[in-house]
């Protein structure tokens, strides 16, 4: 009865995503490559048809051996550099004067044909019971879900007829190690070459990991909520949980998560330790905020309220980084900076860090500390510059936003100030200027009495 009830949950989702832009067959299990965790016809057929050039002379170079050369070497590169960074960079190949692309993603102004094109090439398929291990020939993962050839996603299903999520996540914990002992790294577990994100799913809840360590493995919820509390709420319409593969995994929904909520996080010898996958309350909040700016221009105000533990700093991050690229439909930048501020020198070190951490480009995200000098004069300058990101104290905001409201009268640019922990110790002067940004009616009631209680408040 479990068995007959996991299989057809597994194909009703099969089924949504192969109807709804996805890739889906029946056999396609066949094709998976268990030595290096990759479907390789994907791979070729990506490269053929979105670099051609490149895919004629590694054709003349190997010939029918182009197959398993591709595959050693993206494998290999995998490995090395971890799959993010594979998937926004590309790899090297002997005869070719740039890397070879392994993905094409959506840019902030998507005015190109040609990058069009490729994005639209994308490959995005999902596999049933993948025979994924060199170690053991009959364990199989319930679901892939690959991109252009490479794994990014796994998922363990469970009927709640029998089961729950938590045996998912136990038969991660205790069935799925990355590396078992005396055996191989396991191309699609192990990290950082194997898949971004796991997912334990049944009927009615689903749970996260990026980082499998056997036993010692830490999931994550990604539920909707459920009036306020825990889990989700039923869904009349099918499954609790089936906001998963109709909503998170929609083809444009997926691509954009790969390409702008996917964070490397990086040690001090730049070795990747971490990635970092949002939650779904993260996704909804960001991409609500970011839909209504659209929608209504800059000169809203916007709160978002973070319980403890939930993730606000990267929250804060995501909203930062997708604000400083937003374009109108006339392809306008909407914002010429953004200013994020904080109440904390703690906190600001990690804004600080898990903003860098979304692109290591130098010039995009200024800090503005004690070690450069004067705070005010770094701050006018950057704001003068038009750096991307500026992060600073409260204690500093008084000076940017003289510096904001100059820069608007005389040369009409336009800034988003995101405020972190806007309750806490923001009181006194600093806390009046950064007050500023209500409107007349909210300063009146504050004034009166009132108060703006909030962990997060974010005026555009």
């Amino acid at each position: 009865m479990n068995l007959h009830q996991e299989h057809h949950f597994e194909a009703e989702i099969c089924q949504h995503l192969g109807a709804n832009g996805w890739l889906y067959a029946e056999g396609d299990a066949a094709l998976c490559d268990r030595t290096h965790g990759l479907f390789v016809p994907d791979l070729l057929a990506w490269v053929e048809a979105t670099q051609p050039d490149s895919f004629q002379r590694l054709t003349k170079t190997h010939g029918a051996g182009l197959a398993g050369v591709q595959a050693e070497r993206v494998r290999k590169n995998l490995n090395e550099r971890g799959t993010l960074d594979v998937l926004r960079r590309g790899v090297e190949m002997l005869g070719l004067k740039e890397p070879l692309a392994l993905a094409q993603f959506k840019p902030a102004l998507a005015i190109n044909p040609a990058i069009q094109a490729s994005y639209a090439a994308n490959r995005l398929r999902v596999v049933r019971q993948v025979a994924h291990s060199p170690n053991n020939p009959k364990a199989e993962l319930d679901l892939v879900l690959y991109l252009n050839g490479i794994a990014v996603a796994t998922a363990e299903l469970k009927s709640d007829f029998i089961q729950s999520v938590h045996d998912a996540v136990d038969q991660y914990r205790f069935d799925r190690h990355p590396a078992p002992k005396g055996g191989m790294t396991e191309p699609l577990l192990g990290f950082p070459g194997g898949a971004l994100v796991h997912f334990a799913v049944s009927q009615s809840e689903v749970m996260m990991t990026t980082r499998l360590a056997g036993p010692a493995t830490t999931f994550l919820p990604f539920n909707r909520g459920n009036a306020g509390g825990a889990g989700n709420a039923p869904n009349p319409d099918g499954f609790a949980t089936a906001y998963l593969w109709e909503e998170v995994w929609a083809r444009e929904s997926w691509l954009d998560i790969l390409h702008r909520y996917c964070i490397g996080k990086r040690d001090d010898k730049k070795q990747l330790k971490a990635v970092i996958f949002p939650r779904y309350h993260q996704l909804d909040a960001t991409r609500r905020l970011v839909a209504d700016v659209l929608a209504n221009g800059p000169g809203q105000r916007y709160l978002i309220q973070h319980s403890a533990g939930s993730g606000k700093t990267n929250s804060i991050a995501w909203t930062a980084h997708f604000l400083a690229d937003l374009h109108d439909a006339e392809h306008k930048k909407l914002f010429d900076s953004v200013l994020v501020v904080s109440d904390r020198n703690v906190l600001d070190a990690q804004l600080q860090e898990a903003i860098f951490d979304f692109e290591r480009t130098t010039g995009v995200v200024a800090s503005i500390t004690n070690e450069h000098g004067s705070k005010s004069a770094q701050l006018g300058q950057a704001l003068k510059d038009g750096k991307k990101i500026i992060v600073c104290t409260i204690q500093t905001f008084p000076f940017a936003l003289a510096a904001v409201q100059e820069l608007a009268a005389t040369e009409g640019k336009r800034f988003a100030v995101i405020a972190d922990e806007a309750h806490s110790s923001q009181t006194g002067e600093s806390a009046a200027k950064l007050k500023q940004l209500l409107s007349a009616q909210e300063w009146a009631e504050l004034q009166d009495g009132g108060e703006v209680d909030t962990e997060a408040l974010l005026a555009v």
